[in-house]
């Protein structure tokens, strides 16, 4: 059971990582959206850097849901239209 929460909370920090480097506001600057893409950026970034806090001091199960969460405020982003992504990428449920 440890090797699988470890392997997977390794996982899903990349994932938010590569996430947060690949996911761009597709919407104009300076509307309502606009800042709701930037909370949800913040969120994301928020939850990535918790993660790796919890994963500092051995709390696996922490760090996975933050970084679950982390990805989850990118993805519902993306499905929402705040983000553009690249199409060929199998990071988000678009």
């Amino acid at each position: 059971m440890t090797a699988d929460l470890v392997e997977k909370t390794d996982r899903y920090e990349g994932m938010l990582a590569e996430a947060l480097s690949v996911a761009e506001v597709a919407v104009p600057a300076g509307t309502p959206l606009a800042d709701a893409a930037a909370e949800c950026l913040e969120m994301a970034e928020s939850y990535l850097e918790d993660g790796r806090h919890f994963r500092e001091s051995d709390d696996l199960v922490n760090a996975l849901a933050s970084f679950s969460y982390g990805y989850g405020w990118l993805d519902a982003g993306v499905r929402m239209g705040l983000f553009a992504v690249p199409a060929e990428t199998e990071l988000f449920t678009v």
